[in-house]
């Protein structure tokens, strides 16, 4: 799975002051069958402007397939898109 900067499915949970959490992603692999991955922790989430347009980067922690896995995911603001940006290890 080397996918980089490609759309994903997310589901995420709103708090009630506005913060967004990501819990579960789910991209297709290299099969081409749909794999589900749940977020253990959310490590750090930091604000960026690309040419104004406004995101979150969330640096996640998750488990895949028995070992633990860290993973960048882009949340854009305007288009409410979720963005897979890459696995880091």
């Amino acid at each position: 799975m080397e996918q980089k900067n490609c759309p994903v499915d997310v589901i995420s949970m709103c708090s009630a002051d506005g913060e967004i959490r990501p819990l579960r992603l789910r991209l297709e692999n290299d099969a081409h069958q749909l794999q589900r991955i749940d977020i253990d922790e959310v490590i750090s989430v930091k604000q960026v402007q690309y040419v104004g347009i406004e995101a979150q980067i969330f640096l996640c922690r998750a488990t895949l397939q028995g070992k633990k896995a860290l993973f960048e995911l882009r949340y854009t603001i305007r288009t409410h898109s979720w963005c897979l940006l890459r696995r880091i290890c």
